[in-house]
């Protein structure tokens, strides 16, 4: 907790994607309160401007755009955060084993590696997702995009791996009996995390770029609310051509105010871990 203080306090990154975060938190946890249903329709009142009533005006459906964003700032969080979790474990995994164990099994493992890099990410997603459409939900859109999210990070952490297997605390693990996994995972792993707070923004921002154009694309289930449906949906409706601008900009606010805040976040955060950065700040102040 003294941490979190000391960075609220000193790091203005901290503190403005601190706020964004939450900001962005409390629209999703609104969602859990919210009078309407996402999938319900009121002819009468479509297309009504910003008022006291309606603060962000209504959709061409008739539903409040306030009230829906709040369902599709938390279902893509969702699906973000499920992505980045999914594909930075099984980067974790493949990265520190494949480069503590060498061998063979690096070998292997590097091919493969290779192989899911050179892939046309895109493209099969898109026909995935078409061949899926009707059984998408949270879990097969998160899955589909780790499974093509892995790759990259993977061959950083094994590059690190292999810098640090060859350091003395690695030979002095060896020689006191601890196994592959305890020096793995507790001797090498806690040197990698500013390397996986970096990746996972560039996972998430990727997370959230997939599932926007599959569903602007109109290949994801488009009765599950997310930021990208919203934009679809606005656009069917040629929402900026009929003059109902709030329903567009909406989503589109949002989305920049979100992974604004998660950039911010993780930058001082990797930044505070980094220990390199941390010498050389204790070398400036021995300086002044």
């Amino acid at each position: 907790m003294k941490v979190i203080r000391d960075l609220l306090k000193y790091d203005k990154n901290f503190l403005v994607g601190f706020i964004f975060l939450v900001f962005a938190l409390l629209l999703a946890i609104l969602s859990f309160f919210s009078p309407y249903s996402p999938q319900e329709r009121y002819v009468v009142e479509r297309d009504k401007p910003p008022s006291f009533s309606h603060i962000l005006g209504t959709n061409s459906l008739g539903q409040d755009v306030f009230w829906y964003l709040t369902f599709a700032i938390r279902n893509s969080l969702i699906i973000g955060l499920l992505a980045v979790i999914l594909g930075r474990a099984v980067a974790v995994v493949v990265g520190l084993l494949s480069g503590y164990l060498g061998g063979r099994f690096d070998r292997i493992v590097t091919t493969i590696t290779d192989s899911f890099i050179v892939l046309p990410r895109l493209p099969i997603l898109i026909l995935l997702s078409f061949t899926i459409k009707g059984n998408m939900n949270f879990i097969t859109m998160a899955l589909l995009i780790a499974f093509f999210d892995w790759a990259w990070p993977s061959k950083r952490y094994r590059s690190q791996i292999l810098s640090l297997k060859e350091m003395e605390f690695t030979n002095t693990a060896k020689f006191s009996g601890r196994r592959i996994f305890q020096i793995v995972f507790k001797e090498h792993m806690p040197f990698l995390i500013p390397y996986l707070l970096a990746d996972s923004i560039s996972g998430f921002l990727f997370a959230i770029g997939m599932e926007i154009t599959l569903s602007v694309l109109g290949l994801t289930n488009l009765d599950i609310p997310t930021i990208g449906t919203m934009i679809f949906w606005a656009n069917y409706y040629q929402s900026m051509l009929n003059g109902t601008w709030w329903w567009i900009s909406s989503p589109v606010l949002i989305l920049i105010i979100t992974v604004l805040g998660f950039y911010l976040l993780s930058v001082s955060i990797g930044t505070f871990l980094d220990p390199r950065v941390r010498l050389q700040k204790i070398s400036v102040g021995e300086n002044k």
